[in-house]
């Protein structure tokens, strides 16, 4: 049986922080999916196809990497692509309490599917999408934020 993962997310835009987890996991999977989905509940600074576009850039050179757009439940996209795994990077106890629900709720929609926490180094805890959109706006400079060669 593969190991195939998911690593979903909206990307918004792709930091160094999602590169590098998807590089530690590398070792770990077949393939690995990352998924770049639409919350309905979130405002987004890049549309789904530049989004897409800038998460494909960054893993052009990786072999057991393959991007994805998606809508709906990570769950549903899941089953999909038969993944068994689901991939999420952790940068501290924050993020751990709020994706330990999610992960117990997306074991009873897909009993088959194993969250799997992955510790993000400590120079990359304070990255986040959401500080480096802040940064965008406010036209600083985020290359060092950014996934290898990648330029917004």
């Amino acid at each position: 049986m593969s190991r195939i993962a998911v690593f979903a997310g909206s990307f918004d835009p792709i930091t160094l922080g999602h590169f590098s987890i998807v590089e530690k996991a590398l070792p770990l999977f077949d393939k690995i999916y990352v998924a770049v989905g639409t919350n309905t509940s979130k405002s987004y600074l890049y549309d789904a196809d530049k989004r897409f576009e800038l998460t494909k850039q960054s893993f052009v050179a990786y072999d057991k990497v393959e991007i994805a757009a998606f809508e709906g439940l990570t769950v549903d996209f899941c089953k999909s692509v038969n993944a068994n795994f689901l991939l999420r990077g952790l940068r501290n106890n924050i993020d751990f309490e709020y994706e330990k629900p999610i992960a117990e709720m997306n074991r009873k929609l897909y009993p088959e599917l194993e969250t799997v926490f992955l510790i993000t180094d400590a120079e990359m805890s304070c990255i986040s999408s959401s500080i480096v959109r802040e940064l965008i706006r406010n036209e600083g400079n985020v290359d060092r934020f950014l996934p290898p060669g990648l330029k917004l």
